[in-house]
């Protein structure tokens, strides 16, 4: 049996503004209108004898990850909660150990949530290769089979060929070269980008884990041995987990193993690594540009150019990247994208939020997102879906005012319980235990109106919380 094993713990700042820390790219329609991450777990369900996905994530994320899952109809094997990121190593040894205790020799096939695959059958072709050579004790990683001199990736350099099944041994993986290196790669034949994609069975990789990256092996199954279920999800032991060393499968294991073998594949993939990506694999108008949402582009060429939220419209550019995200606008030359994190780094040393959440923030009820803000008032549109609820919850410094502008609230201020129709309002005095429902079928949209000296987000006490967060103690909402 296959278990595709979902990685889901990066931040994507390359991509910023459209990713961001609190929602990445994995969870982004950036290519079609599925997220990233309900591609990769498509791209899997059409394989012969293959388990549901198993899901690694972060806390943080955990109830976006299970809503956008449970929409497109894929219910994961299991949604493991990191406590911390350490890297891709420690994440795969937690869903080795997972796997080995229901399926010893079950084969694990470890995939980035973030990387399209154009070419699908390619894809499934390729994978069937590696059960094979899984299934015999190979740890298996897949080569894509370059078309230009790429400097942004790492290599890996093809061996002799296997005598008793597809692919090839693997020589030695490649750090990411310069553009001279790559060309000779190229010229030479037989280099592979490396895709960071992988195959090996549960109980082979523990091994070789033992002995290449013991520590790694022995508390990330600790991690799990000692892991508890909360709702739908596995959380690891945080202080075992925490005392993995952080690493990555390629360092850890497939660097130093005599078992690694490499199949070559042509499937249309990218990492979507940054824009130009994006520019790269996008349907292109008669003068190379690329276009998403809401765009008029007039002697424009060669510029990828995406409108989220209102029209951008460009004259006489050349080769740029426009991303407009509402609250931020991006103007780069699409040769300086591998740079965006240099932007991301300076607005988090400023102190500012852009480079970790969106005007519009998702919650497991829902989302909120802010419509104006002042010295002491902020408004915000609050979405709740249909049969979810708000903590119970209070706040110390500011009031609230709500009004149902769609749907129908049931509203809990104090001890009085109510229920609002579309157009009326309710008022929540400072201090004042309160909790909003939507007992209705569709969409509750509210809007908030808060007053007060303070409008943090960390100015919320919960009481009782469905979702099992904490409680009786501050907590963003």
């Amino acid at each position: 049996m296959i278990y595709p094993v979902i990685l889901s713990g990066g931040v994507g700042s390359r991509l910023w503004p459209t990713s961001r820390a609190l929602y990445p790219k994995q969870l982004l329609p950036l290519v079609s209108d599925r997220a990233m991450l309900v591609e990769t777990a498509a791209r899997v369900a059409g394989l012969p004898r293959c388990a549901a996905p198993i899901v690694v994530s972060n806390d943080d994320q955990r109830f976006i990850i299970a809503q956008q899952m449970q929409a497109a109809g894929f219910t994961p094997l299991a949604h493991i909660l990191e406590p911390e990121g350490r890297n891709t190593a420690p994440a795969a040894a937690a869903a080795a150990a997972f796997v080995q205790a229901r399926d010893p020799q079950g084969i694990l096939l470890i995939l980035p949530a973030d990387h399209h695959i154009g070419d699908v059958e390619a894809f499934h072709r390729a994978v069937d290769d590696g059960a094979l050579l899984a299934a015999a004790g190979k740890l298996v990683t897949f080569g894509i089979v370059p078309s230009a001199p790429e400097t942004g990736y790492g290599y890996i350099k093809r061996g002799a060929a296997l005598a008793d099944g597809p692919g090839f041994a693997v020589a030695r993986f490649v750090e990411k070269p310069d553009r001279a290196t790559a060309e000779n790669y190229l010229d030479e034949g037989g280099y592979d980008w490396n895709a960071g994609i992988f195959m090996f069975r549960a109980d082979r990789i523990l091994e070789e884990m033992r002995v290449h990256c013991p520590e790694i092996a022995a508390r990330a199954g600790e991690a799990v041995a000692k892991a508890a279920h909360d709702l739908d999800f596995l959380r690891l032991d945080a202080a075992a987990f925490a005392a993995c060393p952080s690493d990555s499968i390629d360092y850890a294991v497939m660097e130093r193993t005599e078992a690694a073998a490499v199949i070559p594949a042509d499937m249309g993939w990218s990492d979507i690594g940054s824009w130009s990506a994006l520019w790269e694999i996008g349907a292109k108008d008669d003068s190379g540009n690329v276009t998403v949402g809401d765009v008029i582009a007039e002697d424009t060429r060669g510029s990828y150019i995406r409108a989220e939220h209102g029209l951008v419209a460009t004259l006489g550019v050349d080769n740029l990247v426009i991303v407009e995200t509402g609250d931020v606008l991006l103007v780069a030359s699409r040769d300086r994208v591998q740079d965006v994190k240099k932007i991301v780094a300076r607005i988090s040393g400023a102190g500012r939020s852009e480079h970790s959440a969106h005007r519009r923030v998702h919650r497991p009820w829902g989302y909120y997102e802010s419509l104006d803000a002042g010295e002491r008032h902020q408004v915000k549109h609050l979405m709740v879906h249909p049969g979810a609820a708000l903590s119970l919850q209070m706040h110390r410094q500011r009031a609230e005012h709500w009004v149902v502008v769609k749907g129908r609230a049931q509203v809990t201020v104090g001890d009085k319980v109510s229920m609002l129709e579309e157009n009326q309002s309710v008022h929540i005095p400072v201090g004042t235990k309160h909790r909003l429902e939507n007992p209705g079928s569709e969409p509750l949209s509210i809007i908030e109106v808060q007053s007060g000296a303070y409008l943090g987000e960390d100015d919320i006490v919960r009481f009782d919380d469905v979702y099992g967060r904490d409680v009786k103690k501050p907590a963003a909402e």
